[in-house]
């Protein structure tokens, strides 16, 4: 038979070790101390053990009683968790937010919009992911998550989502100092980008088809888990390519890297958007909405503000 444990005499239990008395429990618990006693001598009974030494004045826990008390305030916490997450999810609140955040996306403006949420929503636990190039409308579409942030290009059909602008990023083609391709004369043309390595991040999706940006045919490939790994293989001179403006700022400013013109700058933008299920109804997804989407309020991602 499964030993009797409640929620009632675990918090009888913890109010007597704090209080350190049967009967300063009682007072503190508005009952009679008799009940208190009741209480303690029921759990004994249901576990099998002696949880208080009553030789002294002071109630003293047992070491069975001290490893119960450990034990019980893990659950007593537990339990109060429970009871305020079911409180605030029967007010509109969600208990959990699945945010996927492109590579294209700087962290700490993220981190900021996260400190500015938890002051909003401290019940609601934020899941943030990481994804590349169209793994972010994979993301939203699968169901991975209910809210994405840089999703690139255009959606996948079908529908399912709505979307907002979040603005463009400019790439351009870098290379470093030490590259082949640091001192061949501009524009480069095809025919001279093409036997040189391409540095490509990785399409994260897992159902959508995975998308390339970027690349010529028959060009040699290094392919690389995000955009920051990509950077670090530029620097190396391991290979060329398109990186973000904003992620390569300091490296041009330092000399760490020297950016070509090329004949085909048609992908040097890209239009990227904040995107979520349009069946999710809460007030989480509702507070971050209309935060992202209001230019008042919407977190400078690139820093063009300054």
């Amino acid at each position: 038979m499964r030993p009797s444990l409640s929620l009632d005499a675990l918090t009888v239990l913890d109010t007597i070790a704090r209080r350190g008395s049967f009967a300063a429990a009682a007072e503190a618990l508005h009952r009679a101390p008799s009940s208190v006693t009741y209480a303690v001598r029921k759990l004994e009974e249901g576990l099998g053990v002696t949880l208080f030494d009553r030789q002294g004045h002071r109630a003293l826990l047992t070491p069975a009683g001290e490893a119960l008390l450990r034990e019980g305030r893990d659950l007593l916490g537990l339990a109060d968790s429970v009871a305020r997450n079911v409180q605030r999810v029967a007010g509109g609140w969600e208990s959990e937010l699945r945010i996927a955040i492109s590579d294209l996306i700087p962290w700490e403006p993220v981190l900021d919009l996260r400190e500015a949420f938890v002051a909003a929503a401290p019940e609601t636990r934020l899941r943030l992911s990481r994804e590349v190039l169209g793994g972010a409308w994979d993301a939203l579409v699968s169901g991975r998550a209910d809210l994405v942030i840089g999703a690139p290009g255009d959606g996948p059909p079908g529908g399912g989502y709505a979307l907002a602008p979040l603005g463009e990023v400019e790439f351009l083609f870098v290379v470093a100092p030490h590259h082949p391709l640091a001192d061949a004369p501009e524009p480069l043309a095809p025919e001279q980008i093409r036997p040189h390595r391409a540095i490509a991040a990785a399409d994260s999706s897992r159902a959508l088809p995975p998308r390339t940006v970027g690349l010529l045919p028959g060009q040699p490939v290094l392919t690389v888990p995000d955009l920051e790994t990509k950077r670090l293989a530029h620097l190396r001179g391991l290979g060329a390519g398109f990186l973000p403006r904003h992620l390569v700022a300091d490296d041009l400013a330092a000399g760490r890297l020297v950016t070509k013109r090329t004949e085909d700058a048609a992908n040097s933008r890209a239009r990227l958007h904040y995107a979520w299920r349009n069946r999710h109804a809460g007030k989480a997804l509702d507070w971050l909405r209309q935060r992202l989407t209001d230019p008042a309020t919407a977190p400078d991602w690139f820093g063009s503000r300054k």
